[in-house]
C-alpha cells in the first residue's frame, strides 16, 4: 500500500494522537510514505484510513 501513498499529509493532520508521520524512505511514485510512530497512542479511530483520498492507509487490530 505504500506505493498508493502521494505524501499529501491528510491522514498526520487528522489524527487526534499524533501517530502518524513522513517516513524517510520513497515509494516506487517518489513520495516519502507516511508511517507510524508511537503506535500504542492509537485509538483506532480509523480517522485515517477515511481520509486517505488514496486508499493508501488502513488499520488492523493488534493481536
Amino acid at each position: 500500500m505504500v506505493d498508493r501513498c502521494k505524501e499529501c499529509g491528510l491522514c498526520i493532520s487528522f489524527c487526534p494522537t499524533g501517530v502518524l508521520v513522513r517516513g524517510n524512505e520513497y515509494n516506487a511514485r517518489g513520495y516519502r510514505y507516511v508511517v507510524p510512530e508511537n503506535i500504542e497512542k492509537c485509538i483506532g479511530c480509523r480517522i485515517c484510513e477515511y481520509i486517505c483520498p488514496d486508499m493508501a492507509i488502513f488499520v488492523v487490530k493488534g493481536g
